[in-house]
């Protein structure tokens, strides 16, 4: 293994030189800076200074990798729930566990990934949030590297697995639900963002729903965003007689600007957050349980790092109607 004194001997410098750079400190010269990395890169050296800290008791180390939804200033619960389950999970597992936000990484290249994740000692990574446009992750997962689980993904290989809920059928429950306790086959569906394999999923599943119920189909891209929902609910929502939404936030963005114009349409929504009780229009949503859906990645996590091959776990999905009276403690 590459150590510190072969890379300060490669770079022509002292041994507290390299640690120097390697940690960012001042009155460092670019030069120097430059002499240093360019060894780093040459003996592929991957700094290791958490690796002695680890616990003797634990059995990995894993990351929490999560892209926070920046399109609401709502709290994100969904987030919190991610991390609460897996935290639950890690700790059973006896696994070490942090957390890292993709914004942190997002300008990494694949290498710069790597060693990022190596120099943590990361054995496992939990991917949640991936969209189809993060292809710096879809190399990283490529790679095998590291074992990998993906939240609500499509990419499976032997060091891979995807964990989440039937998102197709999902959206065909809640929506033809709706529609067949309300009247009318003009629907308008706020779907979510454009990049997203989710998205896609509900899309088609919405396309062919729309073809078996001959239903007159209006999509519109709402982002996951309340605000973005809301704006497509004033514009379009009046000419339509059933609203649904892939998130639960553009569902009651939708539903704030039908009760601002005054006119009623059903809306559905999507996740079973608990914002959902607080609207008062009981509308139909599917219920995710987001700290379960951690858990079981985790679960799935440690079954790969054990030796076991990639594959594609779904969890069970509910209809609900969320109320007030169920979700106060």
């Amino acid at each position: 293994m590459v150590s510190i004194r072969d890379v300060a001997k490669e770079a022509g410098v002292a041994i507290s030189t390299v640690s120097k750079v390697l940690n960012n400190y001042p009155n460092v010269s670019e030069a120097t800076k430059k002499k240093v990395m360019e060894a780093v890169e040459r003996l592929n050296f991957v700094p290791n200074q958490v690796a002695a800290a680890l616990s003797s008791k634990r059995s990995g180390r894993i990351a929490l990798l999560l892209k926070l939804n920046m399109k609401t200033q709502a709290i994100d619960e969904i987030d919190m729930q991610y991390i609460s389950g897996a935290l639950g999970m890690a700790q059973e597992k006896q696994l070490d566990c942090i957390t890292v936000f993709y914004s942190m990484i997002e300008h990494m290249s694949v290498e710069e990934m790597t060693r990022y994740f190596a120099s943590q000692n990361i054995s496992g990574i939990v991917i949640f949030g991936m969209n189809n446009d993060d292809k710096v992750l879809h190399q990283l997962i490529s790679s095998q590297n590291f074992k990998i689980v993906v939240v609500d993904g499509n990419i499976l290989n032997e060091s891979t697995s995807v964990v989440g809920i039937d998102h197709y059928q999902a959206q065909i429950d809640v929506a033809e639900k709706t529609i067949k306790e309300n009247t009318g086959n003009k629907i308008l569906y706020i779907a979510g963002m454009r990049n997203s394999y989710v998205t896609e999923e509900k899309i088609r599943a919405m396309e062919d729903l729309s073809r078996r119920m001959k239903l007159k189909l209006f999509i519109r891209n709402g982002d996951f965003s309340e605000l973005k929902a809301r704006n497509i609910a004033l514009r379009y929502a009046k000419n339509k007689e059933i609203v649904v939404c892939g998130s639960d936030l553009m569902a009651i963005g939708a539903m704030k600007a039908l009760m601002d114009m005054d006119i009623f349409r059903p809306v559905c929504g999507f996740d079973g957050i608990i914002l959902m009780g607080y609207v008062g229009k009981q509308m139909n949503t599917v219920k995710q349980n987001f700290a379960e859906v951690a858990a079981e990645s985790v679960r799935e996590l440690n079954r790969l790092l054990n030796g076991s091959s990639g594959r594609k776990v779904r969890l069970p999905h509910t209809l609900v109607r969320m109320k007030y009276e169920d979700i106060i403690c």
